[in-house]
């Protein structure tokens, strides 16, 4: 099962919200009249007393005490409800699970997600509250797909809303245009079986990875993308499940758009690289 992270998060964020604001309204006055009444208690006190002076420290201190909560809530809140804003709203980190964006990403690759460019959106409930600019051909995007509605997914836009879709021999067709396609490399070159090539997406040029054969996804399909749905494919065409098998992604899931790669770590027991740095194209 998915966690749920910005759930968690937007949940962490209001409990010691509330905890830290019901401690301003209400405890922290009352710490302050015991204070108050400490000070009272030892006013008038000889500086050269020194166990007297260390009764009232004593009793200043346990006075001012703040309850543990109240501690964890006042130092937790302003780090936790930076993070919110910031993933939220302005850039979001991403590791890549699978091999279905190679060669363009690959699997361990840490990316950013830019969350605004396609419109500032409420967490959790994905309401969007602000409109910016839409999802261009050729942009990779992240996403929640029709059939896991609460997983990340990250394509590539091939489809706009209103295209018509052909994909026959691992070629694309966009509204009855060839998106061109460059041979980079046949491997492995003793017996090739699958191909690197360049794609062209009316000037977005990318890399990408199709085999020899095609796969069952890239022989032959027609589709035509709805109003406000985007057609989503994975750059390694005959090893990603994208919207040739699942269908257009619908505009209210959209979460946003891949921008940079800052780090590359495999697993846990590999070290870090950050040889991959760099923008996402």
């Amino acid at each position: 099962m998915d966690i749920n992270f910005p759930l968690i998060l937007v949940v962490l964020v209001f409990l010691s919200g509330i905890i830290w604001l019901f401690d301003w309204l209400l405890l922290a006055k009352k710490r302050q009249l015991a204070v108050n009444a400490v000070e009272s208690q030892f006013a008038g006190l000889d500086i050269d007393d020194k166990e007297r002076q260390n009764a009232f420290a004593a009793a200043r201190s346990a006075a001012e005490k703040e309850p543990v909560a109240v501690e964890y809530a006042k130092s937790f809140f302003p780090v936790l409800f930076i993070v919110l804003v910031l993933r939220s709203f302005l850039v979001e980190p991403f590791q890549i699970p699978s091999a279905s964006m190679v060669p363009t990403l690959q699997i361990g690759d840490f990316i950013l997600v830019n969350k605004y460019t396609y419109g500032i959106r409420l967490p959790v409930v994905r309401t969007k509250v602000l409109d910016i600019n839409e999802p261009q051909r050729g942009d990779v995007m992240v996403f929640f797909p029709p059939h896991k509605p609460d997983t990340y997914f990250i394509k590539r836009v091939v489809g706009l809303p209103g295209d018509e879709i052909r994909y026959i021999n691992n070629v694309l067709y966009v509204n009855g245009e060839k998106m061109p396609q460059k041979l980079v490399a046949a491997l492995p070159p003793a017996n090739p079986k699958y191909q690197l090539m360049e794609e062209n997406l009316e000037g977005v040029a990318h890399a990408m990875r199709k085999h020899i054969v095609p796969g069952r996804l890239s022989v032959n399909g027609s589709w035509v993308v709805p109003e406000g749905h985007y057609f989503m494919m994975g750059d390694n065409r005959d090893n990603s499940s994208d919207s040739r098998d699942w269908g257009p992604v619908p505009e209210k899931d959209i979460v946003g758009k891949a921008f940079g790669i800052w780090m590359h770590w495999e697993s846990l027991f590999s070290l870090p690289s950050f040889s991959r740095v760099g923008a996402i194209q």
